[in-house]
C-alpha cells in the first residue's frame, strides 16, 4: 500500500522540479582533484588559526617574563617596609596551596564542561 500524500506530491511536480531532479541524478562533474585540494587548504587554516592563539601566549610569556620577575623583586622588597604585625594578619588570610589547587581543578573542569555543551 503506497501513501496518497506521495503519490500526490508527484502528480503535482513543475518544470522547476523536475529539472532539479535532472541535475542532482547526473553523474558529478570531474573535478581533476579540485575539491580536495581546497578541503586541504580549508583545514590547514583552521589548524593555523588555532595554533596561533597558543603559540603567540607562549611568546607573550617568554617575553613578559623578566619584566615580572621585576615586579615580583619589587613587591617583595616593598613588603619589608610594611610592619611585621601587618604580616603576620595576612599570612592566615591567604589560602593554602590545595584550595588553590582545588579551585583551579574546578575551573578547568568548569570550562572544559562549557566547551563540551557547545560541541
Amino acid at each position: 500500500m503506497t501513501s496518497k500524500i506521495i503519490n500526490m506530491a508527484e502528480r503535482i511536480k513543475d518544470a522547476e522540479d523536475r529539472l532539479l531532479e535532472s541535475i542532482f541524478a547526473s553523474t558529478p562533474i570531474a573535478d581533476d582533484g579540485f575539491s580536495a585540494t581546497v578541503v586541504r587548504r580549508v583545514r590547514r587554516g583552521l589548524w593555523l588559526r588555532r595554533l596561533a592563539v597558543p603559540v603567540a601566549a607562549l611568546i607573550g610569556g617568554v617575553i613578559a617574563f623578566k619584566p615580572l620577575a621585576g615586579v615580583v623583586t619589587a613587591v617583595i622588597s616593598l613588603s619589608s617596609l610594611l610592619p611585621q604585625e601587618m604580616l603576620n594578619a595576612t599570612t592566615t588570610l591567604i589560602p593554602q596551596a590545595q584550595t588553590i589547587v582545588l579551585g583551579a581543578m574546578l575551573l578547568v573542569a568548569f570550562m572544559l564542561g562549557l566547551r563540551s555543551l557547545e560541541e
